[in-house]
């Protein structure tokens, strides 16, 4: 199953994922070491540049705009599928439970990439026709062992979606677009969808932090300021977050002020 798991995980065909997803039953035992992946498996068909280098996400007035925001999501859609699989493939001997949660997230986030992908090829777009930033696959490159992925990928990148998603229809509900509200609309599944996710890294998170008998509020601000040396307070989705995990304590240190 593993062996699946790593085809899974290099295949830069989406329904390729999906279809070996299908095949695994069992997440057996064993004593063999996960693989460290060099490289994201969009490799091949994107171009990878700094952050700053990514085009920004100004506007919604032309096709061009639509299809810059929509690849910036859809980017991350992908990049998700790929964390999810690795997190099923790299941590050994967890239980059933563990892998179950993490291939359901994996086969949701293929279901999210497809639904943002369609309305990106209506823009005349695809993925790779803009250039994106590789931070995600870094970030998993970086966190190696189950008490810091739980924490940096769920905790920390995918909590911070529920507080861009929120964000990003905000601001799309100025425009009197119906193709606006089409992807408003998809988001607000999305953005529904995702908050488990965020739940199931918050359980897998607190699961470790109780087997190595750590506080888990400040072994998840021990490993943020370690990984992220200047990270900055930030509005948040606060029902969401609760919804997810956080406790309020939490919220009110991300946020800088009292906001439960």
């Amino acid at each position: 199953m593993y062996e699946l798991l790593e085809k899974a995980i290099n295949s830069t065909d989406v329904n390729e994922k999906e279809n070996i997803i299908k095949k695994i039953k069992i997440i057996p035992a064993t004593d063999k070491k996960a693989k460290f992946f060099e490289k994201p498996s969009y490799t091949s068909f994107c171009k990878i540049v700094p952050p700053a280098k990514v085009p920004r996400r100004r506007g919604f007035e032309t096709n061009e705009k639509k299809a810059v925001l929509l690849h910036a999501i859809v980017h991350i859609e992908y990049s998700a599928i790929d964390l999810a699989l690795d997190a099923a493939y790299r941590f050994r001997n967890m239980p059933v439970e563990f892998y179950k949660d993490w291939l359901e997230v994996a086969e949701d986030e293929i279901r999210h990439f497809k639904l943002i992908n369609n309305l990106l090829e209506k823009t005349g777009y695809k993925h790779g026709d803009f250039p994106v930033h590789n931070s995600l696959f870094e970030a998993s490159q970086k966190t190696q062992d189950l008490l810091s992925r739980m924490a940096i990928i769920p905790r920390w990148y995918e909590a911070n979606g529920l507080d861009a998603n929120e964000k990003i229809i905000n601001r799309l509900q100025k425009y009197n677009d119906p193709f606006a509200n089409e992807v408003i609309n998809t988001l607000e599944i999305i953005l529904k969808e995702e908050i488990p996710h965020v739940k199931k890294g918050d359980k897998w998170f607190k699961w470790a932090c109780e087997k190595e008998n750590l506080n888990p509020i400040e072994t998840y601000f021990q490993i943020v300021d370690n990984f992220f040396k200047d990270w900055k307070k930030k509005d948040l989705n606060v029902a969401a977050r609760l919804k997810a995990g956080f406790s309020c304590d939490e919220l009110n240190i991300l946020s800088g002020k009292k906001v439960c």
